[in-house]
C-alpha cells in the first residue's frame, strides 16, 4: 500500500522559511515523479512544484521561483520542499504527490500539511 505523509508546515511570518517534508512507503521514490501542490481557502489546488524522475529536470509554479526548492533523498525515501521568502499569498495547504513516469496524472497523495504565513 501507498502512502505519503506530509510534515513540517506551520505558522510563520511573511519572509521566514519552512522546509515541508514527504515520508513515502510502498514505492520507490526514486523511479517516481514527484511534486508539491498546495490549495488555498476558497480556491483550486494549483501545482506549486515537480522533480522528474531521474532528476533530470525540475519545475516551478511562477509564483514561486527562485523561493521554493523541491529535492529528493531516495535513501530516505522522501521528498522536501524547502520555502524562503514566505509570503501570506503562499498560505495553503501543501499536498506532495507521485507518479510513474510513463503517466501523465499523479496517482499518489498524501494528507496535507497546513502552512500560514502571517504579514
Amino acid at each position: 500500500q501507498v502512502q505519503l505523509v506530509e510534515s513540517g508546515g506551520g505558522l510563520v511570518h511573511t519572509g521566514g522559511s519552512l522546509r515541508l517534508s514527504c515520508v513515502t512507503s510502498g514505492l520507490t521514490v526514486s523511479t517516481y515523479t514527484v511534486g508539491w501542490f498546495r490549495q488555498a481557502p476558497g480556491k483550486e489546488r494549483e501545482f506549486v512544484a515537480a522533480l522528474w524522475w531521474n532528476d533530470s529536470n525540475t519545475n516551478y509554479a511562477d509564483s514561486v521561483k527562485g523561493r521554493f526548492t523541491i529535492s529528493r533523498d531516495n535513501a530516505k525515501n522522501t521528498v522536501c520542499l524547502q520555502m524562503n521568502s514566505l509570503k501570506p499569498e503562499d498560505t495553503a495547504v501543501y499536498y506532495c504527490a507521485a507518479r510513474r513516469r510513463y503517466l501523465a496524472k499523479y496517482e499518489h497523495w498524501g494528507q496535507g500539511t497546513q502552512v500560514t504565513v502571517s504579514s
